[in-house]
């Protein structure tokens, strides 16, 4: 892995974050509950200078947990099928 790859979290914008919002809790979650926590974490993604860089790390590490490069678990699933 290249050192830029490996350190792209020192860049993120989430860095030093409350990140609770990328992580689903560990009590059942109500769809409205989840789509307010997933729109915020996205939110904090967008514009992110290491996106793709946090998105090619969990999708290497096949990591469906969690939002990661502003991606949901659903949609990484989705995107891992097509490639």
């Amino acid at each position: 892995m290249s050192q830029a790859i490996a350190d792209w979290n020192d860049a993120a914008a989430c860095k030093g974050r409350d990140t609770s919002v990328f992580f689903p809790p560990t009590v059942t979650e109500k769809k409205e509950d989840r789509l307010l926590r997933e729109a915020a974490a996205k939110a904090m993604c967008q514009g992110c200078p290491v996106k793709d860089a946090c998105l090619a790390d969990a999708m290497t590490k096949r990591d469906f947990n969690g939002i990661w490069g502003g991606l949901t678990e659903d949609e990484r699933r989705a995107l891992s099928r097509l490639t």
